[in-house]
């Protein structure tokens, strides 16, 4: 199944609205950062934080990059 309707689906069945481009595109960089600042399973830990955090994904890529930058 193509991604962006995978994730349609699942933002309708979950009750939330369906990221836009900007916010996926941020979601994807704050996961990169974090599998290679640590290692890969801290990328959908470090999104779903972000998330329980009720931090917009630009923020929490500017975090993100912060913590990588040491």
């Amino acid at each position: 199944m193509d991604p962006d309707v995978w994730c349609e689906r699942f933002a309708r069945e979950v009750g939330v609205p369906t990221a836009d481009p900007s916010e996926v595109a941020a979601i994807l960089e704050l996961a990169g950062v974090a599998a290679h600042a640590s290692e890969r399973t801290a990328a959908p830990v470090a999104c779903w934080l972000a998330a329980r955090a009720g931090l917009p994904p630009d923020r929490a890529l500017e975090v993100a990059r912060g913590i990588a930058d040491g």
